[in-house]
């Protein structure tokens, strides 16, 4: 932390006029490695410093961003004379939060910015070597990224916070081939403080490889419409694509459309379904203490009991749709102004074990590992690259191109079973919205079980 700095950060805002305004520094240090077929692909470091600055006048943000940090008062003026550049009024308007003053410094177990570029490119290859000597292996990417960022941020109310924001993966992906058959599969783990928790995983490289072969001698599943048991991994993407974007009050704030299918108070499914947003979990992906407005984070839920409880705000849709803050306000980089999104999202764990729930399925799909997905308002579809049959209560053989979607509410409403075996995510997954790069979130979710899903394949 730079005490200068923050002092410089709050002198320029005392003079800066306009309604409200903001200021958001970041000094970013970034590392990635990564081996492809056995040869190095990249390695680079980088430090990057700049920010934003936000001036709110008559209703109408000027937007001014910034790598120079000698002159903060000038950026300001600068961002006030981009909103006062029309005569026209604007309806922008803020719902009031109190303004905080705080230090928030990473809890650091292991700091990778102590190790040497030469021993996290020694643990990128050896992980590369091992997938390379697997049988059926024909190529294979490990690659290491890590970022610690130190941001600043104060607004003209009186905020003034300090907050580290570090995060670093380690990734693998394997591809078999076998004549003409070629799959692949991948892992992934990330640790928000912790780098020595990334050495010594072999035991998730294998996984990879052992997947990849494994869905080799797979058969397509058979396309039709059977109850299905998403696993933990699955269910979290799930209700992290399909709903929590719907939820996130950007969204809604100037389209009718939206505002009607989420109209709080709406039964969206069983008592026993649950979904929450929460930054304040420590050590989580989507973990902040405070969000990108300087607002303090902390649970929000978004069905309870299954009926339509909350959404997901920045002080500027919260301000429009009359609701509370919730401490969403995020920005990828300091380049862009912050935007509703998720940070940890997750269906809250229930009362049924795996076993009842397989007990209850004559024929049915177990979906568990999570692939891609698309979602267009209230529709979904996503892809399971690996998924198994379940037959008489039992999980049998292993199945590939498993495809799923339909329609939210639908799908919602038709669950009917939760696990009690909740976890989070301990994968390096990321979202984009709008933004230049993938934003790290979390996603938990136990088992769950819905019906009358709607399976393509062949």
């Amino acid at each position: 932390m730079d005490p200068n700095l923050k002092d410089r950060i709050s002198s320029a805002l005392a003079g800066c006029g306009g309604d409200f305004a903001d200021i958001r520094v970041e000094i970013a240090e970034s590392t990635r490695v990564a081996y492809r077929g056995g040869r190095l692909e990249a390695a680079a470091q980088s430090r990057d410093v700049g920010g934003i600055v936000r001036v709110l006048v008559g209703g109408r943000w000027g937007i001014a961003t910034f790598n120079d940090l000698g002159d903060l008062a000038a950026r300001l003026r600068e961002a006030r004379d981009c909103g006062a550049a029309t005569a026209e009024g604007g309806d922008v308007r803020l719902a009031e939060t109190e303004p905080v003053q705080d230090d928030a410094p990473a809890p650091m177990v292991s700091d990778w910015r102590t190790v040497a570029l030469a021993d996290k490119l020694a643990l990128a290859c050896g992980y590369s070597d091992l997938l390379m000597g697997q049988p059926l292996i024909k190529d294979a990417r490990a690659s290491l990224s890590e970022r610690f960022s130190q941001c600043y941020y104060a607004n003209s109310e009186g905020a003034l916070i300090y907050d580290e924001r570090p995060y670093a993966v380690i990734s693998f992906s394997a591809t078999a081939r076998d004549s003409d058959q070629v799959q692949e599969a991948s892992r992934s783990l990330a640790t928000r403080y912790d780098y020595g928790s990334l050495a010594g995983r072999e035991d998730l490289a294998l996984e990879a490889a052992r997947r990849a072969r494994a869905l080799l001698a797979a058969p397509p599943v058979k396309g039709g419409v059977y109850p299905v048991i998403l696993s933990p991994e699955m269910g979290g993407l799930f209700v992290h694509e399909a709903f929590g974007h719907l939820s996130e009050a950007d969204f809604q704030a100037d389209n009718p459309q939206a505002q009607a299918m989420m109209t709080l108070g709406r039964k969206f499914g069983r008592p026993i379904l649950n979904v929450v947003d929460d930054a304040s979990l420590s050590g989580l992906r989507g973990s902040l203490k405070y969000d990108d407005e300087g607002v303090r984070t902390g649970p929000t839920y978004l069905i309870r009991e299954g009926v339509l409880f909350g959404r997901l705000h920045h002080r500027e849709s919260a301000g429009i749709m009359g609701e509370r803050v919730t401490g969403n306000a995020r920005a990828t980089f300091y380049r862009y102004p912050p935007i509703v999104r998720m940070t940890n999202t997750a269906i809250l764990g229930g009362e049924t074990p795996f076993e009842e729930m397989l007990a209850g399925i004559k024929l049915g799909v177990y979906a568990v590992n999570a692939g891609g997905g698309q979602t267009m308002f209230e529709n979904f579809a996503f892809a399971c690259p690996g998924a198994y049959m379940i037959r008489d209560g039992k999980v049998a053989e292993l199945v590939r191109d498993v495809n799923f979607g339909g329609n939210l509410f639908e799908t919602l409403a038709n669950i009917d079973a939760v696990g009690n075996d909740f976890r989070w995510a301990a994968s390096g997954g990321g979202c984009g919205k709008g933004q230049e790069m993938m934003l790290p979130v979390g996603m938990g979710a136990p088992h769950v079980r819905v019906q009358g899903v709607l399976i393509g394949g062949r």
